[in-house]
């Protein structure tokens, strides 16, 4: 999952949203001394990702990709359900989204001193390019996995996936909304972010 999926499977908080995103970024990070709503948030973006990373409706998805950008295919599809959810927005949240991502922005400037170093570059250019409305655009989809295709540290024909992703689009939007409902009924099974949770991901 993306950044937007990850936050929207986050609590309301500071907290819970700054730790949703750790993810990407924990390396070297101490987990130990975080706050535990961020540990916590921290947990669920792993379950997050790992129920994702096994279920066979993404694994199928990925297998719709040519051979020379399968290995791509899993950032690919992250990104794209960003798409696909604010495309769907009003299936899954009763929330205004411009509001909704207004909010998510207010807590993450708020949560700086929370974050490493790279993180918060990251969620500057996050927020300052607005981001999470941007991705409502297929075009500015494509935009941005070639520029994470760009800096992967070997040569690759990654650039340019955005080309399968349309000539799949009916069927990865299929997946996508058969998906993401699983998804969240686990989020909330596990329950990994409610009081009195042992912290750890299933």
């Amino acid at each position: 999952m993306n950044y937007l999926a990850h936050l929207y499977l986050a609590q309301p908080n500071v907290e819970s949203r700054v730790g949703n995103l750790l993810g990407d970024f924990a390396r070297g990070v101490d987990v130990s001394t975080l706050p535990q709503g961020i540990r916590a948030g921290l947990y669920n973006h792993r379950a997050v990702d790992a129920f994702t990373d096994r279920h066979p409706s993404v694994s199928g998805a990925r297998t719709l990709f040519s051979r020379q950008r399968r290995r791509f295919a899993g950032v690919a599809l992250d990104v794209l359900f960003d798409h696909f959810l604010i495309r769907h927005w009003a299936s899954f949240s009763t929330a205004d989204y411009p509001a909704y991502v207004a909010e998510l922005y207010d807590d993450l400037n708020k949560g700086h001193a929370l974050m490493p170093v790279q993180m918060s570059l990251t969620v500057n250019r996050l927020t300052q390019h607005d981001w999470l409305n941007a991705y409502a655009s297929l075009d500015q989809i494509g935009r941005a996995l070639d520029r994470i295709a760009a800096r992967v540290r070997f040569d690759n024909r990654f650039g340019g996936i955005i080309e399968e992703i349309r000539t799949h689009e009916t069927a990865l939007e299929r997946i996508f909304l058969e998906f993401f409902p699983v998804l969240t009924e686990h989020v909330q099974r596990q329950r990994l972010e409610a009081p009195g949770s042992a912290l750890q991901p299933g």
